[in-house]
C-alpha cells in the first residue's frame, strides 16, 4: 500500500482520518504489513501483503475463525 493513500482513507465507521502503523515496508517505502488505526473506536484495520482490510469491525474475520 502506498503511504500517500493514507490521506485519502477514512474509518468506515466514524469517517475520521486513520493513523498508519508500519510493521514492514518494501524498498520503495510501500507498506507491506501494518495497520490503519481508528483512534476513536480503538480499532486496527490490518494491512497484509500490501492490501488494507477496511471492512467494519463486525465484518472482520477473527483469527480463530476458519476460512
Amino acid at each position: 500500500m502506498r503511504r500517500e493513500l493514507v490521506d485519502q482513507l477514512v474509518c468506515p465507521v466514524t469517517k475520521d482520518q486513520l493513523r498508519l502503523e508500519v510493521v514492514r515496508e518494501d524498498d520503495n517505502g510501500d507498506v507491506i504489513e501494518g495497520a490503519l488505526v481508528s483512534d476513536k473506536i480503538s480499532f486496527r484495520y490490518p494491512i497484509e501483503d500490501g492490501i488494507p482490510n477496511l471492512l467494519p469491525p463486525d465484518m472482520q474475520r477473527r483469527p480463530e475463525e476458519s476460512v
